[in-house]
């Protein structure tokens, strides 16, 4: 039986979960800025009309926002990491098998579905939009590098402009790939395309007929896999156990610089903070905690860099373990007289928590330690995050600008929405 998979890609997705709140905003251009209001990470279609690319910071188009009243948007990735939760949940139920490839893209194992293809895909985009407000665009195809095209063709209205594109007609199929260029291959990055263009292989058309051992004499196997998905021969799986976490970070730039001691260990303190969270809530433990802290390389003034790494030994989840190893190696790397404009902390060495080999010497303590965790995780959970916070995290002076954020409409409760009769 032949492979059938279907890529279901969110619409401009962080732009679509404000939309759906904030009616006004359907129709004018909108863009979303990453962390500290710094760059465009999200652009409607009307802004990539103007011509804003996507990583463009925003100082360089202040003008064209004026002149032409672009909405533009803190990023609010509690709402969107919500709104990305239930499109997943809504696609679990046309589906026996689903990966969840990113935020915004999932693919959909359809082998051995009778009835129209297009027709299905077009049931999935209208009950995704009813439920959830988020548009979709829908690509199937035998493999998943083809689903990846046809989901391409679909946003670009290669066939037609029904948000649908089925590849497993063979016909279908030679016409698409032979408008697609090669750089929209999923894999083939700008030093691929380069290589390949120098072959004469200019489409995906060119690249599925391209001989496979060259392909992989140019491209590693990577490339010879491409080329055989491309003709129509799934080599990849869907993938439906996400791979173990290697590293847990926290980074984010300051919303001004950092100038004193007490501000970065705040900063520190909070990072660690939140990365024990991620921790705990993936049943991990880190066995070292890596620190780095650099100025701005945009700002006059003395440059400085660095980093360290602290070890953790037993590995721990605990908040205040990870807090004292992440000061303490702040600590070392902190030199007066700088402005810093970002730090960081990542956990590394990761395993899982029922692997950890204890300290005999400490296991009450672990004990007590891992109880207060828990309740606290519970408090803030029911409560909302930062209920209850260590000490060494009070003080924000240094937190990052999100001066056009929107509410967490899905994830607060005060800032729920509030429909009038």
């Amino acid at each position: 039986m032949a492979n059938t998979f279907a890529l279901v890609d969110c619409n401009n997705f962080y732009v679509s979960c404000e939309r759906v709140f904030n009616p006004q905003l359907e129709g004018v251009p909108v863009g979303v800025l990453s962390n500290n209001d710094g760059c465009f990470v999200a652009r409607s279609a009307e802004l990539k009309a103007l011509g804003v690319t996507m990583g463009q910071p925003l100082f360089e188009v202040r003008d064209l926002v004026r002149r032409h009243n672009v909405r533009v948007l803190s990023s609010n990735y509690a709402l969107y990491g919500d709104l990305s939760a239930r499109v997943t949940d809504c696609l679990r139920g046309f589906a026996p098998a689903l990966e969840v490839y990113s935020i915004d893209e999932s693919f959909l194992d359809l082998t051995g579905m009778t009835g129209s293809l297009p027709a299905y895909a077009a049931d999935i985009r209208r009950t995704v939009r009813r439920w959830t407000g988020i548009p979709t665009c829908v690509g199937i195809a035998p493999s998943k590098t083809l689903a990846k095209l046809a989901n391409f063709a679909a946003k670009k209205a290669l066939r037609d402009d029904s948000g649908v594109c089925d590849l497993t007609n063979p016909d279908v199929r030679d016409a698409i790939l032979a408008r697609v260029p090669i750089a929209e291959v999923w894999g083939i990055g700008r030093r691929s395309a380069e290589k390949l263009e120098r072959l004469s292989v200019h489409t995906a058309a060119d690249l599925r007929d391209l001989d496979p051992r060259l392909a992989r004499q140019v491209l590693t196997v990577t490339g010879e896999r491409l080329v055989y998905e491309l003709r129509g021969i799934a080599c990849m799986p869907l993938d439906l156990a996400p791979s173990p976490r290697r590293t847990i970070a926290v980074t984010r730039s300051f919303g001004q610089p950092v100038t004193v001691w007490d501000e970065m260990r705040e900063a520190v303190a909070t990072y660690a903070t939140r990365a024990a969270e991620k921790l705990r809530a993936e049943k991990l433990a880190t066995e070292a905690v890596q620190v780095f802290c650099h100025t701005s390389p945009f700002r006059p003034g003395p440059s400085y860099s660095n980093a360290v790494t602290v070890e953790v030994q037993p590995a721990s989840s605990d908040t205040f373990q990870l807090i004292a190893a992440a000061t303490a190696g702040a600590r070392r790397i902190w030199r007066d007289g700088y402005d810093m404009s970002k730090a960081g902390v990542i956990l590394t060495g990761l395993i899982p928590e029922g692997k950890v080999q204890p300290d005999l010497l400490q296991v009450a303590d672990r004990q007590r330690g891992a109880k207060l965790m828990a309740a606290l995780d519970a408090i803030n959970t029911r409560m909302g995050r930062n209920t209850l916070v260590p000490a060494a995290t009070i003080g924000r002076s240094w937190q990052m600008r999100q001066e056009q954020r929107s509410p967490s409409y899905t994830t607060k409760l005060g800032e729920v929405p509030v429909a009038q009769a």
